[in-house]
């Protein structure tokens, strides 16, 4: 395989890509410099390739770029993967926010292998500390992807187990499911995707099953809400999803 700017970054290239060629590219409203090594660039972006090369994959004379709508922290992450091809995974749950900024520009970018060493890394860690993605994360996700996006499924299936291993569902989340049909639908077709047998789901059409409205409380009714859950070691990452707040504004209405 040859380096061409148009190749995906799944492989490794047989030439060095870290020539001495570089563009310039300008980002966030101060306008931060970055001098990037054309060849490794395009590469791995074909959002930048077409910028940068013609449709004779030659270089152009636009040797520069920029990127005002993206924050510098979030091209500085960027700029680490490029050249190490590594991500550092998260220490805590605020890291989270950060790398999914980086999803979002590597969606962007036309960075696949990116997209998926993120998704990855952020899976690795809610599995990991046996926790699930906050209403406040999954929000942020859906005001940035499109339906069929791989980092919406994989938190919309965490959620889908969070919420039929609880005994009830927590308030916030109940209004948030009330106020958006698109979330409401995507955690069924998560659940579909489990492809359970029928004698693992109760059936609500015999006369011996109860629907869950016996608990140790009493009868409860489907309308029966509760704060918390009974899951004693398993948390929902998501410490002031109770206020119903919005990161950055964004939520899923």
């Amino acid at each position: 395989m040859s380096s061409e700017p148009s190749q995906n970054g799944d492989e490794k290239p047989q030439k060095p890509l870290h020539d001495s060629t570089l563009v310039d590219l300008y980002v966030g409203e101060e306008n931060n410099h970055y001098p990037l090594h054309e060849k490794l660039l395009c590469y791995h972006s074909p959002f930048f390739a077409s910028i940068f090369y013609n449709k004779d994959n030659k270089s152009s004379r636009t040797k520069e770029f920029g990127l005002p709508e993206i924050e510098d922290q979030t091209f500085a992450l960027f700029v680490g993967w490029l050249y190490a091809r590594a991500l550092r995974g998260p220490e805590e749950e605020r890291d989270i926010g950060p790398l999914l900024d980086l999803y979002f520009l590597a969606s962007k970018l036309q960075i696949e292998a990116l997209e998926t060493d993120i998704v990855e890394t952020v899976r690795a860690f809610y599995h990991d500390n046996e926790t699930y993605p906050g209403l406040r994360r999954v929000q942020y996700v859906y005001a940035n992807t499109d339906e069929d996006n791989v980092m919406r499924e994989m938190m919309v299936g965490s959620v889908a187990r969070y919420l039929t291993l609880a005994d009830s569902i927590p308030e916030h989340w109940a209004k948030a499911l009330k106020k958006n049909g698109q979330l409401s639908v995507d955690i069924i077709r998560s659940i579909q995707e489990w492809h359970l047998e029928a004698r693992q789901v109760p059936d609500a059409r015999d006369a011996s099953v109860d629907r869950g409205r016996n608990t140790f409380k009493g009868p409860v009714g489907f309308s029966h809400i509760e704060e918390g859950s009974s899951m004693q070691n398993v948390k929902e990452e998501d410490e002031e999803d109770q206020e119903e707040s919005h990161v950055n504004g964004h939520g899923v209405s």
